[in-house]
């Protein structure tokens, strides 16, 4: 039989096109729906009491605009807020660009430098309140370890690195970096690895050197991986509270103290809880339009290479 003839038996012309039938929606039934609604609750609950309450809690404890004035009105305020630009200026811009550099050492695929890059990782590994209470008694005084090398080998005293300000701010930055570089190297490492090896080669029969190859090629492919990066740190570090309260104690005299160990010590040690929040707060004009830029740029690159 012909398809024209089995086409009149099915009871349409033929060369009809067959009516689309539109597809089924799926609808929940009311059993499904409470058992969603079940699941969904405690996970709202716990964003609710862990995220959305502390937030409130702490605009509301920081609301007030006489905190700010007796904030600002501190003569240690303004040495805080420029410990905090100075302790995140250079412990996140000098720890990236090392970071990066080292990432192309590690991209070796030699033994002893992947052996090395396993002992490279301890620090980071390790706890911060392991590795900074260590620092911490290093440097503490003329019988830190540090100090007594110095006499050790000079026969003379040592600079008693927690007594002088810049030296006891230096301390604080180079632990911090100290610290968190091997993370973010292993940042630098995967974006290195995902750029195809075909792009190096073209550039070596173009008689690019290495350090062409690290300006023309690796920097521009991983520039949004290292913006991101960049930015992201920024905002943890202004928030850092760990390296400091543990390295220097904010000595001498609480001359290092950045904002997050002020705020700690007008909460916990002179009980002003809300002086404290504020002093936290007073970052928002910085964090937040580093959040909105870090937002900003994921969407519009996606982060990818």
């Amino acid at each position: 039989m012909s398809l024209a003839s089995r086409t009149l038996q099915l009871g349409r012309p033929f060369g009809a096109v067959r009516p689309r039938v539109p597809p089924r929606r799926f609808r929940l039934r009311g059993s499904d729906t409470t058992w969603g609604i079940a699941f969904l609750v405690p996970y709202v609950a716990v964003f609710v009491a862990f995220v959305v309450y502390p937030i409130m809690f702490g605009l509301w404890m920081g609301h007030d605009p006489a905190l700010y004035d007796m904030l600002f009105s501190d003569p240690q305020y303004l040495t805080i807020v420029l410990n905090t630009l100075v302790f995140t200026a250079f412990g996140v811009n000098v720890q990236m660009f090392l970071a990066f550099l080292l990432s192309g050492f590690f991209m070796s695929r030699s033994w002893w430098i992947r052996s090395l890059l396993a002992i490279y990782l301890i620090p980071w590994a390790l706890p911060a309140l392991t590795a900074f209470v260590s620092i911490h008694y290093m440097t503490v005084s003329q019988y830190g370890f540090l100090d007594s090398l110095w006499r050790a080998v000079t026969g003379e005293d040592g600079p008693m690195f927690l007594v002088s300000r810049s030296l006891a701010t230096t301390t604080n930055i180079v632990s911090y970096i100290w610290k968190w570089m091997p993370f973010w190297t292993l940042i630098f490492i995967a974006g290195r690895m995902a750029i195809p090896q075909d792009v190096y080669e073209a550039a070596e029969i173009d008689g690019a050197s290495g350090w062409r190859q690290l300006v023309h090629i690796t920097f521009p492919l991983i520039a949004n991986v290292y913006l991101v990066s960049t930015l992201l740190f920024t905002i943890w570090t202004i928030g850092d509270f760990p390296t400091v309260y543990f390295v220097s104690s904010g000595a001498p005299a609480r001359q290092t103290d950045v904002l997050a160990t002020y705020g700690f010590h007008m909460a916990f040690d002179f009980g002003y809880p809300n002086r404290g929040v504020a002093a936290m707060m007073s970052a928002l004009p910085v964090l937040i339009p580093a959040v909105l830029l870090l937002m900003r740029r994921i969407r519009v690159t996606g982060v990818q290479l």
